[in-house]
């Protein structure tokens, strides 16, 4: 079974730093433009509840946590 997965859509991000304050072990800001930077595309089991509150309290939307398709690879 595959692991959920995050995308970040950097042109979407607003900077707020929500993501990064929320789960500092999946997400940072970009010291130049303070924009989402992604640490972690599968985040580890340890850190997916905070990557999914993460995006829940992201003010613009632009980060997503897919989780992988029942019975898929």
């Amino acid at each position: 079974m595959s692991a959920p997965r995050l995308s970040a859509d950097r042109e979407r991000c607003i900077g707020a730093g929500m993501c990064a304050m929320t789960a500092p072990d999946v997400f940072d800001q970009d010291p130049d433009d303070g924009l989402v930077l992604l640490l972690h595309t599968e985040p580890p089991a340890a850190h997916r509840a905070a990557a999914r509150m993460a995006v829940g309290v992201c003010p613009s939307g632009a980060i997503a946590f897919h989780e992988p398709e029942p019975g898929g690879s």
